[in-house]
Order: C-alpha cells, then structure tokens, then sequence
C-alpha cells in the first residue's frame, strides 16, 4: 500500500468532547453545549468571529491534553486553560493537514498548528509552556456553516 493510500484510513473518527468560547481576547472561556459555525467568520460569540484569517476555530486532542498533565505533574488539564476552542478525541488531528473535514454540521480547513504561548506558563505553572509544545493543537477556518455539539463526530473529506 502507498503512502498516499495509508493517509487515507483512520481506525475511527474523532469526538467532540468540550466546546469553549470567549467574547474578548483575555477573558475566560465559557463551557458551552454547542456553537454555531458560520462560513469566513468563525465561531459565533468567540473573539475571532468576523476575523477572516486562518485562526477562526482551535481544536486540540483529549489525548495532548492528557499528555501535558503528565509532563505536569497532573492526572488531567482543564480545557479551558489552553485556551483552544474545541477538544477532540479519538483522531489524531495531524492527519488533517491540507485536508478539510467536517465537524458536525460544519466543514472546517485545516489551516496550520496552534503553538502555545506564554499564557501557558501563567495557566498551567512553572513548565506550562514546555509542556504544551508539540501538544498545542490546531488552527481551523469555517468553509460551510453548521452547528457542532457535544458528541459530534469529526471526520476529514477524503478526495
């Protein structure tokens, strides 16, 4: 089997399992139950709605985060300290670099990684940053709108 042909297959699709939104750019993320994904804009009520740029929606894996309270010290990270909009499980979200996929509703593109930042020190501790490189997740841009929920599945478009 080529390369080209083993990208393509994926032992599940991923989960949506927390959805976090904040109104202005330094304030706390809200838990919320479901978002609208609206087209060019982003998520409704988050601070990047409106922003035509490539960073309009950030997942990161249930799996990282596990994985950066280990390197902390931590049996687990609560979503909203890494500041990403969407958590993920089952699905390696590097399998959907160049690729769009659709998460409930929505269809998404893949538009880079999401690197931490020095806010990861002051949320996390002392190793905050450290921990979180390699385990920041990824940036998205809304191609069609649609509502995500909790539950939903997320799955790339294969061509």
């Amino acid at each position: 089997m080529s390369i080209k042909e083993l990208m393509t297959h994926y032992a599940q699709p991923g989960k949506v399992t927390w959805i976090g939104l904040r109104k202005t750019r330094k304030l706390p993320l809200q838990t919320v139950e479901k978002v609208n994904a609206v087209a060019g804009k982003g998520l409704e009520s988050d601070h990047y709605h409106a922003d035509n740029g490539n960073r309009q929606v950030t997942l990161i894996q249930k799996e990282h985060l596990e994985a950066v309270g280990s390197f902390l010290g931590r049996t687990e990270i609560d979503p909203s300290l890494v500041r990403r909009n969407i958590v993920v499980s089952g699905i390696n979200l590097n399998v959907l670099k160049d690729r769009d996929f659709r998460l409930g509703e929505a269809v998404l593109k893949y538009t880079g990684e999401c690197h931490p930042c020095s806010r990861m020190e002051e949320n996390l501790g002392v190793g905050g940053y450290n921990a979180m490189r390699g385990h920041g997740g990824i940036t998205a841009r809304v191609i069609e709108g649609g509502e995500i929920r909790i539950n939903d599945v997320l799955v790339p478009i294969l061509e």
